[in-house]
């Protein structure tokens, strides 16, 4: 059982909860949020709250196979408008800021975010730790081999499982020497791993409880799902909630979805599942 401290709001994790996604990047691998203007942007985030989200990921930097980075001040301009405004329309809700920019993440913490997403676990802003414990809030930290640039040409582990496992050992222990109280970990599926990498990940799920903090599933509409199905991103929801289940069961505390409904409804069938 977890609960984190995110800026005064505790929010429990004795039951999973969900994530809703709010890509503001014009390069998304999945384009059904793309092209939306700050008003339309807050009336997505309010159906994502209606429909059950705790938390919204507010992100500017493509994250997919092959995506160009952008600089931090151009980021920045996407996003802090929009963390901005979602706190004010929403106070209540937990805003977390997916960047692995520290002048970012202190930015956005400012505006009204909470949690700090970072894909790259501090390894692509010296700063990001500290900056994190300096701040005093969550930190999600994801496991990557490579960089977006790289991460999919020809990704290669002897033990995928073992060697995700160690660099969460090393990681958290980084973390909590600088003061970090809350850490959530992402195993990163897609990010550097092939489709045998991402399935054994979840699978083996439950091996990462013994690191004994929250586990983020991110799996919404990703290529494990419709390159298996042979289909595209945008017809992969069925396959998005039939692996979120297995997440589920496999100890996942957080879900980090584009489709907010149906990730709820996954929660609320395993929770009578668990209780059966």
């Amino acid at each position: 059982m977890f609960t984190i401290n995110c800026k005064g709001k505790l929010l429990s994790l004795d039951q999973p909860v969900v994530m809703g996604i709010l890509n503001i990047t014009p390069d998304s691998f999945y384009e059904g949020h793309l092209d939306k203007n700050i008003n339309e942007l807050l009336q997505l985030a309010a159906t994502m709250i209606t429909d059950g989200a705790l938390i919204l990921d507010i992100g500017g930097q493509s994250s997919k196979p092959g995506s160009s980075r952008i600089s931090a001040a151009e980021e920045s301009a996407r996003v802090l408008p929009v963390v901005e405004a979602i706190h004010k329309s929403f106070p209540q809700t937990i805003i977390s800021i997916d960047t692995y920019y520290a002048a970012v993440a202190k930015d956005a913490v400012a505006l009204g975010a909470s949690i700090v997403n970072d894909i790259s676990s501090g390894s692509l802003d010296t700063e990001m730790i500290s900056t994190v414990a300096s701040l005093n809030v969550p930190y999600i930290i994801m496991h990557m081999q490579g960089t977006p640039e790289t991460m999919q040409q020809q990704p290669f582990y002897d033990n995928v499982v073992k060697e995700v496992l160690d660099f969460f050992i090393a990681k958290t222990d980084e973390c909590k020497k600088a003061d970090i109280k809350d850490i959530i970990i992402d195993v990163g599926f897609g990010f550097g791993k092939n489709r045998q990498h991402n399935f054994s990940l979840l699978k083996n799920m439950p091996v990462f409880q013994m690191l004994e903090r929250p586990v983020l599933a991110g799996l919404s509409r990703k290529g494990m799902i419709y390159k298996t199905l042979n289909t595209t991103a945008a017809a992969a929801l069925n396959g998005t909630t039939a692996l979120n289940m297995l997440a589920l069961n496999n100890g996942a505390s957080i879900l980090r979805v584009h489709d907010v409904k149906e990730a709820i409804e996954c929660i609320r069938l395993f929770d009578e599942f668990s209780k059966a």
